[in-house]
């Protein structure tokens, strides 16, 4: 009984916490082609121009960094803990905005957008944290279909959408188990699917192989390339070294808030 009390607390905490970020995300409005939100002919890419994020306690988690990311790229952000990394990913979801220089996505300025505009935006985003909070008393099947509804899917499309991205994370007998039932990687897996149930054209990923074990975390990231095959455009904050220098993508390292490396088929650099 006592069990069944906790899950039902923790399953209402994290009911209102991913409710939350959902509808900061998308708002309560169904995903739609993204030529629909952006306009036809307008060339998606993400771009930063002389940004600097500086903290309230005069901390800076980016000083002055310029890049730009093309659709289709696959970017690993690199660089020590507390380098800046998660920054830059909070700024391009809007979680944060720059103290100077400009944030841009497509037509999108983030640094002037208002909170009513920002799910124009975050309806292109599909977001994977290394924390990935299931909610405990729903399915697999369940969690997922939860992205779509919180955004007002029609049943129709939850139906038809939610069991193509679990086939594609590889967890179709796994649809019907609840988070308990579910290695950790397993876990993952489901996070990944509810960041791509809304049919994003970016990819956000801050550590998601970061609790994993080894053999679990190049199966994720063999998932990621294979969402990056399909034409998302993937930018990942990680520490997985040996993968990084496995895959030899474009690698961005940042130190010290400073972007200080930019190489096209790069490596991780880093001792471990």
């Amino acid at each position: 009984m006592k069990r069944s009390q906790d899950l039902s607390i923790a399953h209402h905490a994290i009911v209102q916490d991913f409710k939350s970020v959902c509808r900061k995300l998308w708002k309560c409005e169904a995903w739609e082609r993204t030529e629909k939100i952006v306009g036809e002919g307008v060339r998606r890419l993400i771009r930063l121009d002389g940004v600097t994020k500086r903290y309230a306690n005069g901390h800076h988690g980016l000083v002055n960094v310029s890049l730009t990311v093309n659709r289709g790229d696959f970017v690993f952000l690199v660089g020590p803990s507390g380098a800046g990394k998660s920054t830059l990913i909070r700024l391009l979801y809007g979680e944060d905005k720059a103290t100077a220089g400009e944030v841009m996505i497509d037509q999108f300025r983030l640094r002037s957008m208002t909170l009513r505009q920002l799910p124009r935006l975050r309806r292109q985003l599909g977001i994977v944290f290394q924390d990935v909070k299931l909610l405990p008393t729903r399915t697999v099947f369940q969690n997922v279909a939860f992205a779509m509804e919180v955004v007002g899917a029609s049943r129709r499309d939850i139906m038809r959408r939610v069991p193509q991205v679990i086939e594609l994370v590889g967890l179709k007998n796994r649809r019907d188990n609840y988070p308990d039932q579910l290695s950790g990687g397993e876990q993952q897996r489901v996070g990944i699917a509810r960041a791509l149930v809304n049919q994003p054209i970016y990819v956000l990923a801050d550590e998601p192989t970061g609790n994993l074990d080894p053999e679990t975390a190049a199966d994720i990231m063999r998932l990621f390339v294979e969402i990056n095959r399909r034409g998302a455009t993937v930018v990942m904050a990680t520490h997985a070294r040996d993968l990084v220098n496995q895959l030899q993508r474009r690698v961005i390292a940042i130190e010290g808030g400073r972007m200080v490396r930019d190489d096209v088929r790069g490596a991780y650099g880093y001792d471990a």
